[in-house]
Parts: C-alpha cells; structure tokens; sequence
C-alpha cells in the first residue's frame, strides 16, 4: 500500500514567514540579534524548511523543493555567518559589511528567478516573491553602502514579506483541513 505524503507548504511557509518577520523585526532597529533569531534560524526557518523541502521533493514539486530547501539552508547558512566568527575557527572572521552585501544579491538574483516562476499561480505567492526580491536587494544596498536606514525600511518590507507567507501557510493549511477554500490566494 502506497503512503501519500502530506503538503508541506504550509510547514514550509511558516518556517520562512515567522522566521523573517523576527529577523525584520531587528532590522527595524527594535531589537539585536538574539538567541530568538538565531535559534529560529537554525530550528524553524532551517530545519523545518530543509524538511519541508524535502517532502516536496519526494511529491514531485521542484519548485517547492528547490524554495523550502534553498531558503531553509539560507537561514543555516545566516546563522553560521553570525556565529562562526566567535568560534576557534581561525578560518571563519567577520564578513566585510560589502562581501555581505554580494552574498545578499545572489540570494535577491536567486529569488527573482523563483518570482517569475510564481507567474500564473497564487498571487499571495508572487508577491512573497517578489516582496523577497526587493528585500535581499534592499539589504545587499545597505550592505554596500553601510546606509542605516535602508535597514529599516527593508525591515518593513520583510515584515510584510513574512506576514504574506504566514497568511497564505494559514489559507493552504485551512483548505486542506476544511476540504474547501476559506482565505483567497
């Protein structure tokens, strides 16, 4: 007897749109990078999404995979950027602010490929997407030019980008249990 294997977009969404709004939340200024960032870092924006990615993967959704997977490993990867200077690892010092800013612009380049893979689907999805895209740019600029306030207003926008992707975890997650669409997306 074959298994079906649950969606996991809905744990994938929440993973990342959490995630994102406490990171942006700090880049807004009201908090520091803490042990609540970091640690939903690795666990929820990371692992959860890796896992997520994975059963997509073994659903036959490529582009699920290659998101959950790519963006939970994004949230690795920011994790060991922040950390890895303060371990024994002589190799593992502080980024240049600039450098920084290249690794946030490949990660913006990557997401507006993603985005125009979301065309003719969900609107909710293309503009998490597209909301993304201008994120990792805003951030990569304020890297680059060590402008503050670029933060902030990135800040703003990822929190918006994070909300979008729990509002539409939520209308994925409630159809599949009502067996009808509750939120539009």
């Amino acid at each position: 007897m074959e298994k079906q294997l649950a969606n996991s977009a809905p744990l994938g969404l929440l993973g990342f749109g959490m995630t994102t709004i406490l990171l942006n939340i700090h880049n807004m200024g009201f908090f520091p990078v803490s042990a609540v960032i970091i640690s939903m870092g690795i666990f929820y924006g990371g692992i959860a999404q890796v896992i997520a990615g994975i059963i997509a993967f073994k659903r036959g959704n490529v582009f699920a995979a290659t998101a959950f997977t790519s963006y939970g490993f994004f949230w690795i990867t920011l994790v060991a950027i922040w950390m890895l200077p303060s371990s024994d690892i002589t190799v593992a010092g502080p980024s240049p602010s600039s450098f920084l800013g290249w690794y946030l612009a490949l990660w913006g380049i990557f997401t507006a490929f993603m985005w125009y893979g979301t065309w003719g689907g969900s609107k909710v999805q293309q503009f998490i997407f597209l909301s993304l895209t201008v994120l990792f740019f805003l951030l990569a600029i304020e890297k680059w030019t060590e402008i503050e306030s670029i933060a902030t207003f990135a800040g703003a926008i990822g929190i918006i980008c994070g909300s979008s992707a729990f509002y539409l975890s939520m209308a994925e997650l409630l159809e599949e249990v009502k067996g009808e669409k509750v939120l539009p997306y």
